[in-house]
């Protein structure tokens, strides 16, 4: 046994999806087995497919990709008598801050592939697809190792332990485009065509999917508690967590604390506080510094301050006061940060990952991504803060939340998030940046290093 720091957990609860990942070598068939492997699935065997489906729904397992939809509700919407039909796991974890499920592909891609083959037996699934993203080249090899050992001891492949239950897993890597997170994006990269959304509808997965077929399309933890909940019960997972949100939920938080790291917490009673602060979690900031902001559920949320720290990690709480728990990354910022130099590196990212399909989002987040250069070099105007505000409210109107949009997929309104909460909560900050003389930046020039930019004073 090895200890890590990069999953933690509450020791008074069970760890459910990262009960392994401090096991040097847990993501070998062997280890895996010692440890209570492949149980789940020879019990899920010995039931009726659509038992294993009504134990799942009644353990209100919410999807942990970001839209934190049921997945046992998700599972029922293929039409009946519709074959074949797809499993598509969406390993493509793309978002900054968001390395979760990175962890559990490297360090336990059994309990993966056998929440993948349950899910598979449940739903009436004879192919399941494992996309896993393009840069990370560990998790594939882990992932691809652990299904030829699968394959190799009968657990994957024709007449899984001697029953009529038949299965074939794929695994297949992306080419490291942050938008074929988007699931029907993911869909038309897996046909291989280039990642661009589809509209829905008509191409809502579940009924018009991969191939044209029913497909169900999960995420990586979402998936990795199947196994737990047929091996203790529905009752168990849903005496964890809130009302609404049950069982455990993994958090990567990132930024300015101490102890950077994903941890395992109980879904809905855990505070924010707790999960920044805790002496179990990530320990607090760094020694003398203070709360600014921080970004709840991946760079596409709504930002939250301090006074936001005793929200509960519980989908509707979160929700409700504006945000979301989204991918599940917590992005810490202290008094230190330029939040307009943080906007502007959150804005650069969604600009160049636009698949440009919606001209909303490839026009408007390029836009918004010059006009905060603009600011940041010192030849912002005045007019550039409503400016922003107007560019961001063609993206998407109204500048709501939950984000209206004019585009085909969410990415053009993450863009969009950034700007608002740093302008509505520092708005002094922007205006500061406009009197100031013009600053050396660095500009990355097409195949070439850094070269800096000759300093101009400012003239607004």
């Amino acid at each position: 046994m090895t200890a890590s720091r990069e999953a933690r957990a509450q020791p008074e609860i069970p760890r459910i999806v990262t009960s392994r990942v401090d096991i040097a070598d847990a993501y070998r068939l062997e280890v895996y087995e010692q440890t209570g492997g492949y149980r789940a699935l020879r019990k899920a065997l010995g039931m009726r497919p659509s038992d294993v489906k009504e134990e799942v729904r009644a353990a209100s397992l919410l999807g942990r990709g970001g839209a934190g939809f049921p997945a046992g509700v998700k599972w029922g919407f293929c039409p009946e008598g519709v074959w074949p039909r797809y499993l598509v796991v969406n390993g493509d974890e793309s978002e900054p801050g968001t390395y979760k499920d990175r962890l559990l592909m490297e360090r336990d891609p059994h309990q993966l592939i056998e929440g993948v083959l349950i899910t598979a037996y449940a739903t009436g699934c004879a192919q399941a697809f494992i996309y896993v993203r393009g840069e990370m080249a560990l998790a594939q090899e882990r992932v691809a190792s652990a299904l030829n050992e699968a394959y190799e001891a009968g657990y994957v492949g024709r007449n899984i332990l001697g029953t009529d239950f038949s299965c074939d897993v794929v695994m297949h890597w992306g080419a490291g485009a942050y938008i074929v997170g988007e699931e029907t994006a993911l869909i038309e990269s897996l046909e291989g065509n280039r990642g661009m959304p589809r509209l829905k509808p008509p191409f809502f997965p579940a009924a018009n999917g991969l191939y044209g077929r029913p497909t169900i399309v999960n995420n990586v933890e979402t998936l990795s508690n199947v196994p737990w909940i047929v091996l203790h019960g529905s009752e168990s997972y849903a005496a964890l967590g809130a009302a609404a949100s049950k069982g455990t939920r993994m958090f990567a938080v990132s930024g300015h604390v101490v102890r950077p790291g994903v941890f395992e917490v109980e879904f809905g009673t855990t505070t924010f506080r707790d999960l920044i602060m805790g002496a179990d979690f990530a320990q607090g900031l760094r020694p003398g510094r203070s709360l600014k902001a921080f970004i709840p559920g991946g760079a596409s949320a709504p930002w939250f301050g301090p006074d936001h720290l005793d929200l509960p990690l519980e989908k509707s709480a979160v929700d409700q006061a504006g945000s979301m728990l989204g991918s599940g990354a917590v992005v810490v910022m202290d008094d230190t940060t330029d939040v307009v130099r943080a906007c502007l590196r959150i804005v650069r990212f969604f600009a160049r990952e636009s698949c440009g399909k919606c001209t909303p989002c490839r026009e408007g987040t390029a836009w918004l991504e010059s006009i905060l250069a603009r600011i940041v070099e010192g030849h912002g105007r005045v007019a550039d803060l409503d400016l922003l505000l107007d560019v961001a409210d063609n993206i998407s109107p109204g500048l709501t939340w939950p984000p209206k949009q004019t585009t085909i997929c969410p990415l053009g309104p993450s863009a969009v998030q950034p700007v608002v909460s740093a302008l509505r909560m520092f708005p002094d900050e922007f205006r500061r940046y406009l009197g100031r003389p013009a600053v050396l930046m660095p500009r990355r020039k097409q195949g070439a290093g850094f070269a800096k930019v000759a300093e101009v004073s400012h003239a607004d």
